[in-house]
């Protein structure tokens, strides 16, 4: 069965001049379909040209928090954009390329780079729009919460009444009582390849049912391996991590993903 990473970004700098050779040891690794994820227009475009270039990469097009405040620093390693982002533009813009696009993301908030006080109204004024459109186009989103899951939350469960659109979470960090209240909110969550170096992981895989589990890599970051740039390829760590815990071979692991992936982003082989 194929394996799946739904999140991330091999248009990082880090992988300039190596994203065939990342992408052979991907699919030497079984995978089939790579998510790679926006985050502003600039980075949205390249999403795109990836796509249309290579065939096991899939478009995810995504306005990151604090990239539309127009606060993303430079050294991020990812296309930068300067100022503010219009969301009347790139929604037209995600509209006009819509056959191309498999989800909305990531999308959300954060409360890690900037002030709760000084930008939460905006951030849900926004995370909001975003949603309502994703509900227009009919397509699955995927959240960035970082520092922000009671308030990603809530703007969700406020936003979706009756799972128009499935709303997948990446690298969720919250605590334990978050998590089973994405449960019953019907929410879905991609697990990283570092669970075997993050213990809050493995307590997110054990709460989580089996049909909403999902993996992904979040490469460049969060490395199951020290000292390694992480790569779609290591999505194997988690999954044998969910096999593992869920207390299943890693084959029953890796059906249960694929077809989960193929439910929740309406992925036709």
């Amino acid at each position: 069965m194929p394996l799946v990473d739904v999140h991330c970004h091999i248009n990082h700098k880090d992988f300039e001049g190596k994203v065939e050779e990342v992408l052979a040891n991907a699919a030497k690794a079984g995978l089939k379909v790579i998510v790679l994820s926006g985050v502003n227009p600039e980075a949205n475009i390249e999403v795109l040209e990836y796509a249309k270039k290579y065939p096991l990469v899939k478009a995810s097009l995504g306005l990151y928090p604090i990239d539309i405040l127009g606060l993303t620093p430079d050294e991020v390693g990812l296309p930068h954009h300067q100022g503010p982002v219009n969301l009347t533009e790139q929604f037209a813009f995600i509209e006009a390329n819509l056959d191309q696009v498999i989800s909305i993301g990531e999308i959300g908030m954060d409360f890690f780079w900037v002030s709760y006080e000084e930008t939460y109204e905006k951030q849900a004024e926004n995370f909001r729009k975003i949603i309502r459109f994703a509900i227009k186009v009919n397509k699955p989103i995927v959240i960035h919460s970082r520092k922000a899951e009671k308030e990603c939350l809530d703007v969700l469960e406020e936003e979706i009444k009756n799972n128009e659109i499935p709303v997948v979470h990446h690298c969720f960090g919250g605590r334990k009582a978050l998590m089973k209240r994405g449960v019953d909110l019907g929410h879905n969550f991609s697990i990283p390849a570092n669970i075997k170096r993050n213990t809050s992981f493995e307590a997110l895989v054990k709460i989580v049912p089996n049909d909403k589990l999902l993996t992904e890599t979040d490469a460049p970051w969060q490395s199951p391996f020290k000292g390694k740039i992480n790569e779609p390829a290591y999505v194997t760590e988690a999954i044998k991590k969910i096999a593992e815990i869920k207390e299943m071979s890693v084959k029953e692991a890796e059906d249960l993903v694929w077809d989960n992936f193929c439910r929740v982003f309406k992925f036709e082989e």
